[in-house]
């Protein structure tokens, strides 16, 4: 199997020092492009010494999106949305495939990413966990099998720096569990727990958010029915899971014809 070509856009945050870590690890996959903010003190150095792997990829970093995607055949973006149009725009000039692991995202980015997806293959996704993928399956499943008399509650915690809240991952187990309720969450959420007072409605799916710490990522569904209660979770312990995740999803895209596809498309669960 031919290693395939990778570039990272966001490559000197947390995410994109896992993404050149995996990429180093396995002959499945080689870096071509590394992207990052214009400014940055790494800019010009090779992005393997730029994230302290202590090895060189004779690939600079680089704040020229043509440049970064130039010879990918993926990039895998886990940048901030406000870079995303612009990201976007470099790969569908350059025919590449793109996994976005970017949170935050609101209606007129997806407007671009469908306008996108007619011309590259794409996969955006608000966790690129395999665990979290099917923990949604299981959540719409739980939620169908269940009565609107078991209240839903789902509690996330993640590290000091997050910004969005709730989490892109909460939001689309929301959405699992609204889907499996026969309805969307724009109709079901009850909102975040202490934002309004008062009693809970039947049928609603609540949020709850912690912020703390170095937090990687933990999720918790709960259904809280009379006399007994169960709960479903996801733990991430490392960030590696979500660059392994996004890797695979980079693997499964390739070669695709264009199309707006999912984490469920490249587990086999869609």
């Amino acid at each position: 199997m031919n290693a395939l070509r990778v570039a990272v856009f966001g490559v000197t945050g947390r995410m994109g020092h896992c993404l050149v870590r995996a990429i180093a690890e396995s002959p499945e996959f080689r870096l071509v492009g590394a992207l990052a903010a214009p400014g940055v003190p790494e800019l010009g150095r090779d992005a393997g010494e730029a994230v302290g792997l202590g090895r060189r990829f004779d690939v600079p970093v680089v704040a020229d999106r043509s440049a970064a995607v130039a010879g990918a055949e993926v990039v895998v973006d886990f940048t901030l949305a406000a870079a995303m149009p612009a990201n976007l725009e470099a790969c569908v000039a350059h025919g590449c495939g793109l996994v976005l692991g970017t949170t935050g995202l609101e209606p007129p980015h997806h407007a671009a990413l469908d306008a996108a997806a007619a011309r590259i293959p794409l996969i955006q996704a608000a966790n690129t966990s395999l665990g979290v993928n099917l923990l949604a399956k299981l959540v719409r499943q739980a939620a169908a099998a269940l009565p609107p008399g078991y209240d839903i509650e789902i509690v996330e915690a993640h590290h000091r720096h997050k910004v969005d809240a709730p989490s892109g991952t909460a939001l689309k187990l929301g959405e699992s569990a609204a889907a499996g309720r026969g309805g969307t969450l724009a109709e079901l959420s009850a909102g975040v727990r202490g934002r309004e007072p008062g009693a809970r409605a039947e049928g609603g799916i609540g949020f709850a958010v912690v912020r703390g710490g170095d937090i990687v990522g933990d999720h918790t569904v709960i259904y809280a029915g009379p006399g007994e209660r169960i709960e479903l979770a996801h733990r991430a312990h490392d960030r590696m899971t979500f660059a392994w995740g996004a890797l695979r999803a980079a693997r499964w895209l390739a070669g695709r014809k264009p199309g707006r596809y999912t984490m469920d498309n490249v587990l086999g669960l869609a």
